[in-house]
């Protein structure tokens, strides 16, 4: 069976690390700070939105390949794709806006973030018990 649509969207999701990586890097370069964050805010921000990704993306896109695997629908998963990436970009964007504070896009990125991950869990113990 192909992993397509998987594919597609761990393909997105990486082109997002990436770009959240080169906002890290800026910021080493403009602070000069090699290593850690030297107690720069605008660093450890920077860093905490692309760590933030990281920690959620495995999991997800684990759970992403499964559920196509197993024979979820493709509009299924390009519902659950789209809600994934729209999450992030919302992540990362309300947090960078919030400063790390409260922000629409920070607490919905990560609420659906969450619909996603147990969506996707739910899907997938659907499939194994036979539902």
């Amino acid at each position: 069976m192909s992993l397509m649509i998987s594919g597609f969207y761990a393909s997105l999701t990486a082109l997002l690390a990436i770009g959240l990586s080169i906002r890290v890097i800026k910021q080493r370069r403009t602070n000069k700070i090699g290593i850690g964050t030297g107690g720069n805010s605008d660093l450890a921000l920077a860093k905490r939105v692309h760590e933030n990704l990281l920690e959620n993306a495995p999991m997800v896109l684990i759970l992403f390949m499964l559920a196509e695997f197993n024979g979820l629908s493709p509009a299924i998963l390009h519902c659950f794709g789209t809600i994934w990436i729209v999450a992030r970009l919302l992540h990362a964007i309300g947090l960078t806006a919030g400063k790390g504070g409260i922000h629409f896009g920070r607490k919905w990125g990560v609420l659906l973030t969450w619909v996603v991950t147990i969506g996707l869990a739910i899907v997938n113990i659907g499939f194994f018990i036979g539902l």
